[in-house]
C-alpha cells in the first residue's frame, strides 16, 4: 500500500508532466517548423547575398583585368608600336632570304670551300658566275651574292672590326669564313694582320702561340684541346707536321661515354670549345691538295683599301689625336650598345614567341617587354648621338684620307720589291714606324684643331713628300745599288698611276714592247739602215695607243729628223721632232716609252730624268752607306744584316766602327757553317746578358741553322736582353733566310766602289797597302810600287768589266779583296827573295791560284792571263807605262802612299770602255742590258699591265695560242726519213737527221700539248694548272714559257722571234729531208751542234781512214755570197748563220775589223770548214774566235770540260795580235737576242 500510496501520485505526476511536456513539445515542434521556415529563407537569402556578392568581386575583378590589359596594351603599343615598320620590313626581308636561301647558302659553301686562297677580284668574279649559273638552272638566290649579308653578324663583326680585322669587304668576308668554316683556318698572312686580329679577339680566352719549331708545342696543343682554350700556330710554311693530321680532320670519337682525339701517342679529352688557327707569314705558298683540303685556306694579305683605312687612323692620331681618341671610344661605345640592343631585341622576341594565350594576361611578359623598351629606346637615343657625332668625326677625318691613300699605295711598293730578291722584306710594322715619324718630324708647330681643309691638304702635303723621301732612303739602305733607281721608278709610276696621271697602256708598252698589241699596215722599216726590224715593229704597235696614233706614218716621214736622235749621244736629253715631239715634251713619259723603240740602251738614262722631274732629283741620288746611322736604327732586339754582293766585305768596315764605338774588345765573330750553330747560340746567349756584340759571318752557308736563329730573335725582348747588346750578321741573298728576321732587322748594302778610280782609292785605302811599314817595307821599292798599281788597276778591271754582261765575262765572279790582300802579299814575297822579277810566277800564283781560282771558265782564264801578261811584265818598270790604249790610266812615278792617292785623285771620275780593252759599243750593250733588267724587274713587281683586265688577257693569249698552233707544222715521220736516209759508215749526215728530228719532234709535242691544253682552261673545259698557269703568264707579257725552255735549243728572243725560230729551223730539216743535204749548213739551225760538227769529221775520217782525234776543222772565209756555192766541199762542210760580237768584219779584206759606231753584231761570212789531219792546218795571223750558241755565253759545265754554250775555237784572220781581240770580248754567235 505504501508504494501504491507513494508510487501513485509520482505516477499521477508523471503522465500529468508527460501530457505537459507533450503539449509543450507540440508548441516547440510548431515554433521549430517555423524557426525551420524562417532559416531556409535566411539559407536561401544568404546564398543570394554569396552569389550578388561573388558576383561583384567577378565584376569588380573583371574590370581591374580590363583596366591592366588595357593599360598593358598601351604600354605594348607604346613600345613596340615603332617596331611595326621595320619588323614588317625585316620579315619581308626575311620572306625574301628564305626564298633565296638555297643558292645562298649553296654559293656561301663555294666561297668557303673553293675560294679563300684568292684574291678579291677573282673571287667577286667567280661569286658572279655562280650567281647566273644559279638563275640558268632555276636555283632560287639572291641577284647580288654578299657572304657578309648571307652569313655574318653584323655585331660580331663590329668586335672584329674593334680587335682589329681591316674594314675592307675582302677582310670582313674572310673573318666570316674563320667563324663558319667547318675546317681550322690557314690564313696566308705575310703583313700579320690576322696574327694581331686572332691575338686581340682570343685575348680574354687565353690564346696559347705555339710555332712547329717550339720544342714544346704538342704538348701545349694537349692541354688547350682538354681545357677548351683557343690556339694559333704561327710561321706555319708549305708542310705541316702530320702528327697534327688527326686534329686537322677533326677525328673525334668517344671513349668512355666522352668525346676524345688521338694526338701523337696520347688520347686525350676534347673540348668543344677549343679552336684552333694557322697563320703563314709566306707571300706566295704552295700548299698541295693534301694539305689543302684538310684546312680552310684564306688570303689574308692586306688591301690597298684596308690598309688606306689603317692609315687614315694613324694620320689622324697623330694630327688630330683629339678627334681619333673620341672616334675610339665612340666605336667602342657604338659597338656595345649594339650588342645591348641586340641582346634585348632577342628577349623580346623570345618573350613574344613564348608566350601562351593572351600577352596582355601576362604581367611578367609585359613586365619584361616594358622594361627592355625603356632600356632599349635610352640605348637608341644614345646610340643616336653617338651616330651623329661618328657622323661629324668621320666628316672631320675625310680631310686626311687622301693621305691614307698614298701611303697605301707606297706600302704595296715596297712590299712587292720581295719579288726582286728574297731579302728586300719589310714589314708593315715597320712601315707604321716610319710614317709616325716622318709626321713628327715633317711638323712645324702642327696643324690646329680650327684648321682650314686648305691648311689641312697643304700639311698633308707636306706629310706625303716628307714620308716619300723618308721611305725613299730607308729602304735604299738596304737596296743593292742596281735597284736604287728601279724602286724609285717603281714610286713615281704608283704615285703617277693613283693619281690617273699615268696611262696604263704606255705603261704596259714600256714593260712588254706591246705584245698582243696590232701592229696596224705592214709598212716596211723606212730606216732599214740605221733601225733595226724589231725597233720598227715595236713603232708600229706603239701606234695604236692614243697618245701615239699615227707616230709610224710620222717617222717614216721624218727620217731624217729623227736620224739625228738616233745618233745623239744623249737621245734622252734630245727635243723629239713633230706632233709626238711636241706632246711628250709635255707628256715626259712618252719619252721613255719612244726610246724603247729608238734607243732602248737609253732608257735607264731617260728613266732617271723622268723620276727627277717628277718626284725631285734628290730621288735619283741615293744616300751613301752610313753605318752609324744603320746603328741607331737598330735595338738590342732588332738585329743588323748586311746583304752581300760579289766583291764586298763588310768586316773591316764593322770592326772599325765596334772600335770607334768602344765595342771593339766585345765584339765576337763566328763564321757560319756546318756545325757552328750551336757554338753560335752560345755566342749570341752570353753576350745577350753580358751587352756585347755577336756577327755571325756568311750566314747563307747555314740554311738549316736558320730556323733555330728565328727562335733566338723571336726570343729577343727589352726585358731579357741588354740594350747594348747587337746581332751583326752577313749574308749572300737566299731565300732560306727566315722573313721575320728580315722584316725586323735593320738591312744594309754596301757593294764595291764603281769606277776604276774609285776601286783604285779604295784598294789604296785597303790593309795591307795602306800601312805605311808594308807599303814601304819591300827591298826594291819603285819595283814593288809600280806592280803593286797595276795590281791595284787588274783587282778595278776585273771587277768593273763584271758590269758589260757576258761581252766582260762569262760568269761574273765575285773578286773580293781577299785575292787583293793574298795577291800584293805574295808580290812583295816575291820581289823581295828574288834579284830578278819571276814575273811568271807572279803570273801564275795571281792568275791560277789567287783571282785564277774563282775562274771555271777557260775562256775568262785566257782573258785573266792575257790582262796580267800586259800587267805582269818588263815594260811596266818604264816611266808612266800605259794601262789603257788610250794613256789615261798609266803607273804613276814611286813616291810615297800619299802621292799615289793624290794621283788618283785627278783620274776621270768615269771610265770609257777602251780601259777594259772593250770597244765604245760595248757601253751600248751594258746599256741595252741594264734596260732589261729594269723591265723585267718590273715585270716581277706584278706592274705588268695596270689597265689590262683578265678579259683583255685571256683574250690576247687565246689569239696567241691560235696563231701559233695554226703555224706549227706536223710531227716529223722519222720512220720515213730513217728508211730514206739510213746509216750509212761513210755518211754520218744521215743520222745527224734523224736525230734533230727527234729532237725537234720532242719539242713540237711539248709546245704544241701545252697550247692545246692552254686554249682548253681558257675555255673552261680543263683544270688550270700550276704549269698552264705560268705558261699563261708568260704568253702575256711575251715571254718564252719556262715548260718549252726545259726541252728546247737554246735562245734568249722573245715570244715572236723564238716561234719564227723554231718555224725556220723545222724548215731547214723539211728542206733537207724533200731535197737531200744542204750545200750550205745553216749551222745555227740544229738543235744539237756539236753532232753535226762531229759527222763532218767522221766522214773525212772514215774516208781517209784516220783515228778522228787526229782530225780537225781549218777555216776558211768564203765571203759573204752564198748563193754561188752549188757543190759540196771536198772535205768538210760549208757553213752559214754566224754573226760576230764585240767586232766588225772586213768584207773586202775578210779580216776581223773595229766596229761600226752602234753596231752591235753583224753577219760573219760563209765558211768552209775544211777537214784536215791536225799536222796539215794551215798557219796564218789569226785570232782563236770562240763560237757559242747564244749571246750570254755561259752555260753548265759539260763533260767536255766546257760550257754547254760553247761550240768550240774558230781561227778567224786577223791583222791584229790575238789579245786585242781576247780584250775586245770578241766571239761568234749562232743565234742573237732580240
Amino acid at each position: 500500500d505504501k508504494v501504491a500510496k507513494e508510487v501513485a501520485p509520482k505516477q499521477e505526476r508523471l503522465a500529468l508532466a508527460e501530457a505537459e511536456y507533450n503539449e509543450v513539445m507540440k508548441g516547440l515542434k510548431i515554433k521549430q517548423d517555423e524557426l525551420k521556415g524562417i532559416m531556409d529563407k535566411l539559407k536561401d537569402m544568404e546564398d543570394d547575398l554569396e552569389s550578388s556578392m561573388q558576383k561583384k568581386k567577378q565584376l569588380e575583378a573583371e574590370v581591374t583585368l580590363c583596366s591592366q590589359k588595357l593599360e598593358r596594351a598601351e604600354s605594348l603599343i607604346g613600345g613596340l608600336g615603332g617596331e611595326k615598320t621595320r619588323w614588317t620590313e625585316v620579315a619581308e626581308t626575311l620572306g625574301q632570304q628564305y626564298v633565296c636561301i638555297t643558292g645562298d647558302m649553296l654559293i656561301s659553301a663555294g666561297v668557303m670551300g673553293y675560294l679563300g686562297a684568292f684574291s678579291a677580284e677573282f673571287r667577286s668574279r667567280n661569286v658572279t658566275k655562280w650567281v647566273q649559273l644559279c638563275k640558268n638552272y632555276e636555283v632560287p638566290s639572291s641577284s647580288k651574292f654578299s657572304l657578309v649579308d648571307t652569313l655574318g653578324d653584323p655585331v660580331k663583326i663590329r668586335e672584329w672590326s674593334i680587335a682589329g680585322l681591316p674594314n675592307d669587304s675582302f677582310s670582313v668576308d674572310n673573318g666570316v669564313m674563320v667563324a663558319n668554316a667547318r675546317r681550322w683556318p690557314l690564313m696566308i698572312d705575310p703583313q700579320g694582320q690576322a696574327n694581331k686580329w686572332v691575338k686581340n679577339m682570343e685575348k680574354e680566352n687565353n690564346l696559347q702561340v705555339v710555332k712547329l719549331t717550339d720544342s714544346d708545342y704538342l704538348r701545349t696543343l694537349e692541354n688547350a684541346i682538354q681545357f677548351g682554350l683557343p690556339v694559333l700556330l704561327e710561321n706555319v710554311m708549305e708542310d705541316l707536321d702530320p702528327s697534327l693530321e688527326p686534329l686537322l680532320l677533326k677525328q673525334i670519337f668517344k671513349q668512355g661515354g666522352v668525346e676524345c682525339i688521338r694526338l701523337g701517342d696520347s688520347i686525350i679529352e676534347y673540348s668543344k670549345d677549343f679552336k684552333f688557327y694557322m697563320t703563314s707569314t709566306m707571300r706566295n705558298p704552295h700548299y698541295l691538295p693534301e694539305t689543302a683540303v684538310k684546312v680552310t685556306l684564306l688570303n689574308f694579305m692586306i688591301t690597298i683599301n684596308g690598309l688606306a683605312d689603317q692609315l687614315l687612323g694613324v694620320v689622324v692620331a697623330e694630327e688630330r689625336p683629339d678627334l681619333e681618341q673620341q672616334r675610339s671610344e665612340l666605336v667602342i661605345q657604338s659597338a656595345q650598345n649594339k650588342k645591348k640592343l641586340q641582346e634585348i631585341e632577342n628577349q623580346i622576341l623570345h618573350v613574344l614567341s613564348s608566350s601562351q594565350g593572351n600577352i596582355l594576361e601576362d604581367a611578367s611578359a609585359v613586365q619584361i617587354l616594358t622594361e627592355a623598351k625603356v632600356v632599349s629606346t635610352d640605348i637608341q637615343e644614345k646610340q643616336e648621338i653617338a651616330e651623329k657625332t661618328e657622323t661629324e668625326i668621320e666628316a672631320a677625318r675625310l680631310n686626311y684620307t687622301s693621305c691614307g691613300q698614298y701611303v697605301a699605295v707606297l706600302f704595296f711598293c715596297v712590299a712587292d720589291m720581295a719579288n726582286i730578291d728574297p731579302m728586300y722584306q719589310y714589314s708593315l710594322t715597320w712601315f707604321v714606324r716610319l710614317f709616325v715619324r716622318s709626321i713628327n718630324d715633317s711638323r712645324v708647330g702642327g696643324v690646329t684643331t680650327g684648321a682650314t681643309s686648305d691648311e689641312i691638304t697643304k700639311r698633308l702635303e707636306v706629310i706625303n713628300n716628307t714620308y716619300t723621301f723618308s721611305l725613299y732612303t730607308n729602304v735604299c739602305m738596304s737596296l743593292f745599288e742596281r735597284d736604287k733607281l728601279l724602286f724609285a721608278f717603281l714610286l713615281c709610276s704608283r704615285i703617277l698611276s693613283a693619281k690617273n696621271q699615268l696611262d696604263m697602256a704606255e705603261w704596259s708598252f714600256l714593260l712588254t714592247g706591246g705584245v698582243g698589241l696590232s701592229e696596224g699596215d705592214e709598212t716596211p722599216n723606212p730606216a732599214s739602215a740605221w733601225l733595226g726590224d724589231k725597233s720598227w715593229d715595236e713603232m708600229r704597235r706603239l701606234s695604236s695607243l692614243d697618245n701615239f696614233s699615227g707616230c709610224a706614218a710620222e717617222f717614216a716621214s721624218m727620217v731624217s729628223a729623227w736620224r739625228e736622235v738616233y745618233d745623239s749621244l744623249e737621245p734622252h736629253k734630245s727635243i723629239f721632232p713633230g706632233r709626238i715631239g711636241s706632246l711628250s715634251a709635255a707628256k715626259p713619259f712618252m719619252k721613255v716609252v719612244l726610246l724603247r723603240c729608238l734607243r732602248r740602251d737609253k732608257v735607264v738614262p731617260a728613266v732617271h730624268d723622268f723620276v727627277a722631274s717628277q718626284l725631285g732629283q734628290r730621288f735619283v741620288e741615293p744616300p751613301p752607306f752610313d753605318l752609324n746611322k744603320s746603328y741607331k736604327e737598330s735595338s738590342a732586339v732588332a738585329p743588323l744584316l748586311f746583304v752581300l754582293s760579289p766583291g764586298s766585305d763588310p768586316t773591316a768596315a764593322l770592326l772599325k766602327f765596334a772600335d770607334d764605338s768602344g765595342f771593339g774588345s766585345r765584339l765576337s765573330a763566328i763564321s757560319m757553317g756546318q756545325g757552328q750553330g750551336p757554338k753560335a747560340q752560345i755566342m749570341i746567349q752570353e753576350a745577350s746578358t753580358a751587352g756585347n756584340w755577336v756577327l755571325l759571318q756568311n750566314c747563307h752557308l747555314a740554311p738549316s741553322w736558320m730556323p733555330a736563329l728565328e727562335r733566338i730573335c723571336e726570343g729577343f725582348t727589352p726585358d731579357t736582353v741588354d740594350q747594348d747588346f747587337r746581332l751583326w750578321m752577313t749574308s749572300y741573298p737566299t731565300p732560306k733566310f727566315p722573313v721575320s728576321i728580315l722584316q725586323n732587322s735593320v738591312k744594309m748594302t754596301n757593294e764595291p766602289p764603281t769606277g776604276i778610280r774609285a776601286n783604285l782609292k779604295r784598294t789604296y785605302c785597303l790593309d795591307p797597302i795602306a800601312n805605311s811599314s808594308f807599303f814601304e817595307g819591300c827591298n826594291k821599292p819603285e819595283i814593288f810600287k809600280n806592280l803593286c798599281f797595276g795590281l791595284a788597276f787588274v783587282h778595278g778591271f776585273v771587277q768593273e768589266r763584271r758590269k758589260f754582261g757576258p761581252l766582260g765575262w762569262n760568269i761574273p765572279y765575285g773578286f773580293d779583296d781577299g785575292d787583293l790582300r793574298i795577291s800584293v802579299r805574295q808580290l812583295q814575297m816575291f820581289v823581295n827573295e828574288n834579284d830578278m822579277i819571276p814575273f811568271a810566277a807572279l803570273k801564275y800564283a795571281t792568275g791560277e791560284c789567287n783571282y785564277g781560282g774563282r775562274v771555271t771558265d777557260d775562256k775568262d782564264r785566257r782573258l785573266l792571263n792575257t790582262l796580267l801578261d800586259q800587267v805582269y811584265c818588263q815594260d811596266i818598270m818604264k816611266p808612266s807605262f800605259n794601262l789603257s790604249a788610250s794613256g789615261n790610266y798609266y803607273v804613276p812615278p814611286a813616291g810615297d802612299h800619299a802621292s799615289y792617292l793624290d794621283f788618283i785623285a785627278k783620274l776621270p771620275p768615269n771610265q770609257t770602255p777602251e780601259v777594259f780593252g772593250l770597244h765604245d759599243n760595248a757601253d751600248i750593250t751594258k746599256d741595252a742590258a741594264d734596260t732589261t733588267q729594269l723591265l723585267n724587274a718590273l715585270l716581277l713587281t706584278g706592274a705588268r699591265s695596270g689597265g689590262g683586265s683578265a678579259k683583255s688577257e685571256e683574250k690576247l693569249v687565246a689569239g696567241i695560242v691560235a696563231d701559233t698552233l695554226k703555224s706549227l707544222p706536223a710531227d716529223f715521220d722519222v720512220e720515213a726519213a730513217t728508211t730514206k736516209y739510213p746509216v750509212l759508215y761513210e755518211e754520218s749526215m744521215n743520222q745527224v737527221l734523224c736525230q734533230e728530228m727527234l729532237r725537234y719532234n720532242k719539242l713540237l709535242r711539248i709546245v704544241r700539248t701545252s697550247l692545246q691544253n692552254l686554249d682548253k682552261a681558257i675555255q673552261g673545259l680543263q683544270v688550270m694548272s700550276s704549269d698552264l698557269e705560268q705558261v699563261f703568264r708568260n704568253l702575256v707579257i711575251g715571254a718564252v714559257p719556262a715548260m718549252w725552255k726545259g726541252s728546247s735549243f737554246p735562245c734568249l728572243k722573245g715570244l715572236v722571234g723564238y716561234v719564227q725560230e723554231l718555224l725556220d729551223r723545222l724548215a731547214m730539216l723539211q728542206n733537207w729531208y724533200e731535197k737531200g743535204a744542204p750545200v750550205v749548213f745553216w749551222v745555227s739551225g740544229f738543235f744539237f751542234t756539236p753532232a753535226f760538227l762531229t759527222a763532218g769529221l767522221q766522214n773525212f775520217a772514215r774516208a781517209n781512214n784516220i783515228p778522228i782525234d787526229e782530225v780537225d776543222y781549218d777555216l776558211k772565209v768564203m765571203g759573204m755570197d752564198v748563193v754561188k756555192f752549188t757543190t759540196k766541199p771536198k772535205s768538210g762542210v760549208y757553213i752559214k748563220g754566224l754573226f760576230v760580237e764585240g767586232c766588225g768584219y772586213d768584207i773586202d779584206k775578210q779580216i776581223l775589223c773595229e766596229s761600226a759606231p752602234k753596231v752591235l753584231h753583224v753577219a760573219a761570212p760563209m765558211f768552209w770548214l775544211e777537214a784536215k789531219h791536225i799536222t796539215n792546218l794551215a798557219e796564218f795571223p789569226h785570232y782563236n774566235c770562240p763560237v757559242y750558241r747564244t749571246a750570254d755565253r755561259r752555260g753548265v759545265l759539260a763533260t767536255t770540260g766546257h760550257s754547254t754554250n760553247f761550240l768550240r775555237f774558230m781561227r778567224f784572220p786577223s791583222a791584229h795580235p790575238e789579245h786585242h781581240w781576247t780584250l775586245r770580248g770578241v766571239c761568234m754567235l749562232c743565234s742573237l737576242p732580240e
